[in-house]
């Protein structure tokens, strides 16, 4: 009993409830009177309105010494009870919204807003998160931070300009924080205490002392890896603790954890299926902010695919930071010699050799093209070195996987992509892009380009500008380059290029772009597309639709009645968002298809159509 009094001394118990405090650690009967809701002396609340209780419900309780008095445990608030108590109470009575007092009877443990940054593969990891939190009590979701009583913000590290944004808005969630009282006050903000600011993904792991540091703007930092630990983690900075794991894995696929879907009404999604990268380029942060890859199980991709299905999803993009590197080894139960059978692109070498071969990328892509034939698969971002010729040949001749593929070539000279550690030259991709286009001449091909990298010269960007001109992109992504700490190019290179010539070499760039893209768009007049209706054309949402082609090519068409080849028996009828709508293009600009419906089909019945076609067309010549 006195070592356990002692080891309680410790704890500072707020004044307002030491009396209370002492009552619990004494043997007599409790007070006469049951108090429903925490008022502490010389502040009443208000009557309760409308039958509304401010009701408190804690998920975690402190470990007690068992001098009770004969009452049992779970009827002895713990410190965790005061102190939250004395949180509550921290408003008078007038600046307690009545509103806030009903609302609080809906709410189990927080209400959730949510930010996300960078990359497909973030979006797909705050839908994750959303789950884990979910499945914790965390089921409600608001559209504002001023509603929040946990924020997340799921972070990119790629470049410098993506984490200047981030800063930004922790900026002005510290204020919703730091001021929350006056907020409430004055109507900004509607949260029910402080909001938890939570910072998730790439950036948390790069600089998560930092971002601890800076002035009590951040409660938790969690890396990609680590989501599972979210709901301890929040409940640690209710003891006043800053909550932090940026484990990297080696093995977390959240396989087993069904998405929030962010957009309830999309009829696109999301499905990551592996993680990490082990290339290891000198300029990318991503293998140490996402680690080493690894892959979920086929069976658990299926399933998730299956579900969205049901729900009415058209299209699914998997996901991987090096998706078409997949390799699902959880059937194997032997090691194999490292690099034996795993093909890799004509020309291309990694610095990382397979230890385990498994079911490959190709494999999977058959899988999912055959179980769900309605559904229309695109995948990214995939590494040139991983296109054997096996997927090129499945990519030509299943009708529901786009003939579509980003080809990341950073560069269009081989002396900067021997210093970026790429695995390939010039002249090999050059040789890939042909040989895909060999294989399904319809193919779309993006990319993502680099400028003024670390020693780039005037002669190596004019090789870029040729070589996006050779290539004919349909899309590319174009950046100035940033240094990254941690990176290679960060320990054994000079970021000596001027900041005005990486910014005038980017727009070179563009121009070499949209000289090349315009043709890719003009190309696709006077054929008929296939088209995936996504919603209402915001430029005209009255009157138009606009959706992707099986090229990834925006178009928009007109909103009339048309025939439904798949019920000819019906009436015309306007397309609706999740059609798929056969549309001839009429005309084109640098970035959008324009066109004129001409009947509402099934993915299916259009490609078989086309193929009947086809083969007249042959025996007729």
């Amino acid at each position: 009993m006195a070592s356990s009094l002692t080891s309680l001394s410790s704890i500072k118990i707020p004044r307002r409830c030491c009396r209370l405090a002492l009552w619990h650690l004494s043997s007599t009967s409790p007070p006469p009177t049951r108090v429903s809701r925490y008022s502490p002396p010389g502040r009443c609340l208000p009557p309760r309105p409308c039958g509304a209780s401010l009701s408190l419900s804690f998920s975690r309780k402190l470990s007690r010494p068992s001098f009770s008095g004969g009452k049992k445990s779970s009827e002895i608030p713990s410190l965790k009870d005061f102190m939250v108590a004395q949180s509550a109470a921290s408003l008078s009575a007038s600046e307690i919204q009545p509103d806030l007092l009903s609302a609080a009877d809906g709410l189990s443990k927080g209400r959730i807003y949510q930010e996300t940054y960078g990359c497909q593969m973030n979006i797909n990891d705050m839908e994750i998160v959303l789950s884990i939190m979910k499945n914790a009590g965390y089921s409600e979701v608001v559209d504002v931070p001023e509603s929040a009583e946990i924020i997340f913000i799921n972070t990119c590290a790629i470049r410098d300009n993506a984490e200047q944004k981030v800063w930004q808005r922790l900026n002005y969630f510290w204020f919703l924080k730091r001021h929350w009282k006056s907020n409430v006050k004055s109507g900004r903000s509607q949260s029910l205490h402080p909001p938890k600011v939570v910072v998730l993904g790439c950036m948390a792991e790069r600089l998560k002392e930092k971002i601890l540091d800076a002035d009590k703007m951040v409660d938790v930092v969690c890396g990609p890896d680590a989501y599972r630990d979210l709901p301890r983690l929040l409940e640690d900075v209710d003891y006043g603790q800053k909550g932090i794991n940026t484990i990297l894995s080696l093995e977390e696929t959240y396989a087993d954890i069904s998405p929030v879907r962010i957009s309830k009404n999309s009829v696109t999604a999301f499905v990551s299926i592996m993680r990490g990268c082990n290339n290891m380029c000198s300029f990318c942060i991503v293998p140490f902010t996402r680690g080493r890859e690894r892959s979920r199980p086929v069976e658990s991709i299926v399933r998730e695919v299956e579900e969205l299905s049901k729900e009415g999803v058209k299209e699914v993009t998997l996901l991987g930071q090096n998706v078409n590197s997949y390799n699902d080894t959880s059937v194997l139960e032997k090691d194999v010699e490292p690099g034996t059978n795993w093909k890799l692109s004509e020309g291309f070498s990694s610095m990382c050799k397979v230890k385990q071969m498994g079911l490959r990328f190709a494999d999977l892509l058959d899988r999912l093209s055959t179980e769900f034939p309605e559904i229309r698969f695109r995948y990214t971002s995939p590494h040139p070195k991983d296109f054997p010729d096996e997927l090129l040949y499945l990519m030509r001749d299943r009708h529901n996987i786009c003939k579509y593929i980003h080809l990341p070539a950073q560069t269009g000279s081989s002396t900067v992509l021997e210093r970026m550690r790429r695995g390939y030259t010039r002249e090999a991709y050059l040789d890939l892009v042909q040989k895909i286009r060999d294989i399904v001449p319809q193919m779309g091909i993006s990319s993502d380009f680099i400028c003024g990298f670390c020693g780039e010269t005037e002669e190596e960007h004019e090789d870029t500008l040729s070589f996006v001109r050779a290539v004919g992109y349909d899309m590319a992504y174009m950046f100035a380059y940033s240094m990254r700490e941690k990176t290679h190019a960060n320990r054994n290179y000079d970021d000596n290029v001027p900041e005005e010539v990486k910014r005038r070499r980017l727009n070179e760039l563009i121009e070499a772009f949209r000289e090349s893209t315009g043709q890719c768009f003009d190309s696709q007049i006077g054929g008929i597309q296939l088209v995936l209706v996504e919603g209402p054309n915001k430029r005209a949402p009255d009157t138009e639709l606009i959706g992707k082609s099986d090229r990834g090519h925006r178009v928009s068409f007109a909103k009339l009645p048309v025939i439904d080849r798949a019920d000819i028996s019906t009436c015309k009828r306007n397309p609706s968002v999740g059609d798929y709508v056969e549309v001839h293009i009429t005309k084109s600009t640098r970035a959008s298809l324009f066109g004129e419906a001409l009947a509402i089909t099934k993915l299916s019945l259009f490609h078989r159509v086309q193929d009947e076609e086809l083969v007249a067309c042959e025996s007729s010549a």
